[in-house]
């Protein structure tokens, strides 16, 4: 696909990673077309796209509310007549341990809501953002893609029993709309990042970031440019669908 005037959805998209693939984006000359619940990051990431001379729109959304998801694909496509590709990107993490325990006693849980908070976010907000977009793709005739983003703890992490099953959900998602959509001319991808230097990454204790990167065998975190670069790739390559790239400096080998 050539991203010139392309509309590319990016869910998450004012911050961190979804900055990173709209900027990216709009240098190929693809129009975002924002989702996120943070009004002011949503606003400073389209001045930036439009700094860069594209246009560029903010929608304010809970993407697990499936009235807030049609109404916001409604208003994509009345702004700009098309959808040709969404990047599944927002997701969140409340990392605890399934069950704790000192001595034969059960000192701590995971909790429901913990749970159901990474899968409301990270597994249901996929899918009705996928659906919807697949709906006003196919309604509007337009052949494209959708990206799902997982993570390399889709094998399975430590203290991140919610979080890797939603990230492997989502890969599940990716399988299954790649065989489904196919006919309408609509592809599939998943990118599964490994430790990428976003805020909340960079932010952490000095001695933290140091340890965990001496056990990246590229002993440094991914750039978001370099997850962007990935999304490009898939949107750009018509024969990739239903697959998931790794893009972790070799971390999950």
């Amino acid at each position: 696909m050539n991203l010139q005037d392309k509309v590319i959805v990016i869910t998450g998209g004012g911050q961190g990673l979804g900055r990173a693939m709209a900027l990216h984006l709009a240098e190929k000359g693809a129009k975002p077309a924002l989702i996120d619940m943070n009004p002011q990051a949503l606003d400073e990431t389209v001045g930036l796209c439009l700094e860069k001379g594209i246009e560029a729109r903010a929608y304010v959304a809970n993407i697990t509310n499936e009235e807030a998801v049609a109404e916001a694909f409604d208003s994509i496509i009345n702004d700009f007549g098309a959808i040709h590709g969404l990047v599944n990107n927002a997701g969140v993490t409340r990392d605890a341990m399934f069950i704790k325990a000192k001595d034969g006693e059960v000192t701590k849980r995971m909790s429901l809501q913990q749970w159901q908070m990474v899968i409301d976010v990270n597994l249901t907000g996929t899918f009705l953002c996928g659906r919807e977009a697949a709906t006003k793709m196919i309604e509007s005739g337009s052949e494209g893609a959708i990206i799902n983003i997982s993570s390399i703890s889709r094998a399975g992490n430590i203290g991140q029993t919610n979080y890797s099953a939603s990230k492997a959900g989502v890969v599940a998602l990716t399988t299954t709309w790649a065989k489904e959509l196919a006919r309408y001319g609509i592809r599939t991808g998943a990118i599964a990042p490994g430790f990428i230097g976003t805020e909340m990454v960079m932010s952490m204790k000095p001695e933290a970031l140091d340890m965990m990167t001496k056990g990246i065998p590229a002993k440094r975190v991914g750039e978001p440019d370099e997850i962007a670069q990935a999304v490009t790739f898939i949107l750009e390559n018509d024969y990739f669908s239903g697959r998931v790239i790794e893009v972790d400096g070799a971390l999950r080998l």
